[in-house]
Formats: structure tokens, sequence, C-alpha cells
């Protein structure tokens, strides 16, 4: 299933760009980057659960945020881009230009 996942890490606090970094670090072994904080992830539902873990225990509740869209196995009917799409197809491995 693809889910996309976004967040927002407060950097203003100590630690916060540490925990960015980590962030950006956990999502990039699950899936493709497509914004700055947002990513398309190709996983099944145990990933899931496993990338939920792993994030949870790198942000503070308290000042970061994250969201999980769960566009599922149709994904492609589900997503439009309008402007520049360099896209990356994460079922079938490439971009698509």
């Amino acid at each position: 299933m693809l889910v996309l996942i976004t967040y927002d890490v407060n950097t203003e606090s100590d630690g916060g760009k540490r925990r960015l970094r980590q962030v950006a670090k956990i999502c990039v072994n699950y899936g493709q980057r497509v914004q700055n904080s947002v990513f398309e992830c190709s996983i099944n539902p145990a990933q899931l659960v496993t990338i939920k873990n792993e994030l949870l225990n790198v942000i503070d509740c308290e000042k970061d945020s994250l969201r999980f869209y769960l566009l599922g196995k149709n994904w492609e009917r589900r997503v439009e881009t309008l402007g520049k799409d360099n896209s990356y197809n994460p079922d079938k491995g490439v971009f698509i230009l």
C-alpha cells in the first residue's frame, strides 16, 4: 500500500534540528522524498507499524507532528500532480517524467 508521510518538526527548540534529521533518515529508509517534509512509501501493514514506532521514538510529541495518509493499493488513481512532475513510482521502481 502507498502511505504518504508528512511531518513538522520544531527546529526552534533544543534538539529540533537533530530530530528533523533523524525523522528524514527514517523516512528515507522506507520511501521516496517528494517534497521537503513529505515522503511516499510503498509499505506493508507491518512496516507501517514499525515506521510509526521508530518515528514516535524520535519526535517530541509536545512540539512535533506526524501525519500518515493511507492511499492503499489503487493509489495511482488518487494522486494528481499539477506543475512539474518528476514523480517516482514506488511500486515500479521508476521515475515518471
